[in-house]
């Protein structure tokens, strides 16, 4: 029979071989803390725009927060839905999440049939996180001042008058569609890659007009480059306080809100989406972040999982029925 010292030195053998046997099995196999490596941040849409401004605000202190590195990852086109696709596709590990705005939630789902995506089965909503309203803008050497010189001539000349969108079924196209709708009259939609090519292109007059977030424009009308004619919100932003809005001008029924949200593919587990919540919480309490996403023409704006679902919901109801009032066919 083994001595004490004997037993002692065999448990001390298993003991150890039973740690190295731990260590040598694959990954999956061990309980670990999340998150243990970099997250990759999806924003379906190029660099330079609003969302991809948001999303480095907030994924700056989220890495902070985290402990990781957030890698923000630009992909564009397909009107968001080759991000999303890559997101959904994704293992919901939490290691892959989506940012963007409200047109891949509720906009895209609304003006397309056969998206490719549904972001109420696939995706799982996480949390949002600002909010900033659409702008009407034109070129500041073009010639429309207002937005009635541009229905004026809308009615004038059916078709004539041009708009830039991020493509079919994007935000800005929706909200051009809810704004003829509204008034009786026809636009032309152009669509480009993205917010900032959008943007040089109406700066430049290659475009009549065009619809963006007040987040990417501002900068733009504030150098004198872009002319604001509207912002697309039942009362005026304190960023633009001169120029009209909506629902002054009796348009409330071509509001289309501007928000952003980050979600995950379908299946994360509750553990994970609670501690990306809890961060996410933090960080829009934090008065810097709120003063970066100011600077930025953004507006902090928190809602959690379920009333943000209850958000989505309502918006594709009223969007849908937009787009079967005006007869919109995308697909």
């Amino acid at each position: 029979m083994p001595s004490a010292s004997r037993r002692s030195l065999l448990h001390a053998a298993f003991v150890v071989g039973a740690a190295c046997f731990a260590l040598a099995l694959p990954l999956p196999a061990l309980s670990q803390a999340w998150p243990a490596k970099p997250i990759r941040l999806v924003v379906p849409f190029p660099p330079g725009g609003g969302t991809d401004v948001a999303a480095r605000i907030i994924g700056e202190r989220l890495s902070a927060r985290l402990g990781q590195p957030v890698i923000i990852d630009n992909k564009p086109g397909a009107a968001t839905a080759i991000g999303v696709g890559m997101v959904i596709a994704a293992e919901p590990d939490g290691y892959t999440l989506l940012f963007s705005g409200s047109s891949s939630y509720t906009v895209n789902p609304a003006v397309r049939s056969k998206l490719g995506y549904d972001p109420f089965k696939q995706l799982s909503p996480i949390a949002m996180v600002a909010r900033t309203p659409l702008v009407l803008v034109t070129s500041a050497t073009g010639p429309y001042k207002t937005l009635k010189d541009v229905l004026a001539k809308a009615k004038a000349e059916p078709g004539t008058l041009t708009y830039a969108t991020f493509g079919a079924g994007s935000a800005p196209h929706l909200a051009g569609e809810m704004l003829a709708s509204a008034t009786g009259v026809k636009f032309s939609a152009i669509p480009y890659k993205g917010s900032a090519e959008a943007d040089i292109g109406v700066v430049r007059a290659d475009v009549s007009m065009g619809i963006d977030t007040l987040a990417a424009v501002n900068p733009l009308v504030q150098s004198g480059k872009l002319r604001a004619l509207a912002v697309i919100s039942e009362k005026r932003s304190p960023q633009m306080p001169t120029v009209p809005a909506y629902g002054e001008l009796q348009l409330s029924s071509a509001l289309l809100d501007g928000w952003y949200a980050l979600a995950a593919p379908a299946g994360i587990s509750p553990g994970v989406r609670d501690q990306l919540l809890q961060a996410l919480t933090a960080i829009i309490a934090e008065p810097a972040v709120g003063k970066k996403l100011q600077q930025q023409s953004l507006e902090p704006a928190f809602l959690g999982p379920q009333a943000l679902r209850e958000l989505m919901d309502a918006e594709i109801t009223r969007y849908r029925a937009t787009v079967a009032r005006a007869g919109i066919r995308l697909d």
